[in-house]
């Protein structure tokens, strides 16, 4: 019997060669790109044109050159469509003050067309699940922002939508917040099985919550894929040893390769078929081996080697000061008085 092979996933997101002007300043510069299933980081320094791609996504404004697909649907033309199937976490926290988080959640449920009562039990059940069950009657204007960025995790998936894109959803948040607000997405993109598209410039966080990734720089597509294949063009080989490691590191150089050291860990680069190299030498120095294997690339790397150009090494200088914003570390902004976010409930 002939088994048929898989078929991939169509896409969640395509774009091909996207133009985007605000006056004289081009925020989108022909962006072209594919998203899949799952969670996606879109990675760039402020200002790299990711709010603008946000909302061309949900067709809040059309786009001045080039195609856009959410979900097989033309957003500039079917924008209800897609913004029923869509759901939005705004970076901005301007949420009126005196309405409480049910029943602000539950007026965006209807905003996506669920039923009154229908709306209603879904915004109790979704602020539960966000950790906000006990505080769901508290009009928002109390709230810290770590709650406000909660409830606005909540109203984007109140009427369980295909596709959630999240604007800077830790922005302000503290270290506790922040921890707990990725593990909020992670249980979106694996128990709630939403697609995400999570907009950040923060490098850890893409790392550790997505499973692909998408930078930008000036408006342009510069790197995308899933993190795996990303991270995984790094080259040569990482080793750790048990006991001395001069000698081994000698002979390596001896056959042509390149060595950097940190700590215990030995990357070794540069000699053609490098990792026959290093095995030959470990058998003939005899050397115990803790770890040997194929070096990937941590997405700092991929960022910063995002801007090559010709095939040479070493990132676009204009890539390199967009990463250097990037890698900055993340901003917190505990609020008085607000404590640690609570966990959420099971």
């Amino acid at each position: 019997m002939t088994v048929a092979p898989p078929v991939a996933a169509p896409p969640v997101i395509r774009a091909g060669g996207v133009v985007k002007r605000w006056g004289s300043t081009l925020a989108l510069a022909g962006a072209t790109l594919e998203i899949g299933p799952g969670i996606t980081g879109l990675l760039g320094a402020n200002g790299s044109g990711k709010t603008t791609l946000l909302g061309l996504l949900l067709g809040l404004h059309p786009p001045d050159g080039g195609r856009i697909e959410v979900l097989g649907l033309d957003p500039t033309r079917a924008g209800p469509e897609v913004r029923e199937r869509v759901g939005y976490s705004p970076e901005h926290h301007l949420l009126p003050p005196d309405v409480k988080a049910v029943d602000f959640v539950r007026h965006i449920g209807e905003l996506h067309g669920l039923p009154r009562r229908e709306a209603t039990g879904r915004a109790s059940d979704v602020l539960w699940q966000v950790g906000l069950g006990e505080e769901r009657v508290r009009p928002l204007g109390t709230m810290s922002t770590g709650q406000r960025q909660r409830v606005k995790l909540a109203q984007a998936i109140v009427h369980d939508p295909v596709l959630a894109l999240l604007d800077e959803p830790t922005e302000g948040l503290d270290p506790v917040q922040r921890e707990d607000m990725l593990g909020l997405i992670g249980r979106i993109g694996g128990e709630f099985g939403i697609h995400v598209l999570l907009s950040s410039h923060v490098l850890d966080e893409v790392e550790r919550v997505c499973d692909n990734a998408v930078i930008l720089h000036a408006g342009q597509v510069v790197a995308s894929g899933r993190l795996d294949e990303l991270r995984s063009g790094g080259g040569g080989v990482v080793l750790e040893l048990d006991g001395d490691v001069a000698p081994v590191g000698a002979a390596l150089e001896a056959r042509g390769a390149t060595l950097h050291w940190d700590g215990r860990r030995l990357y070794v680069s540069g000699a053609v078929d490098v990792f026959d190299v290093v095995r030959d030498v470990l058998a003939d120095q005899g050397a115990a081996v803790r770890r040997l294997a194929p070096r990937t690339l941590s997405l700092e790397e991929v960022f910063l080697g995002a801007g090559r150009t010709g095939g040479q090494a070493g990132a676009h200088p204009a890539v390199a000061e967009a990463a250097r914003r990037v890698l900055a570390p993340a901003a917190t902004a505990p609020v008085p008085g607000a404590g640690p976010a609570r966990g959420v409930r099971p």
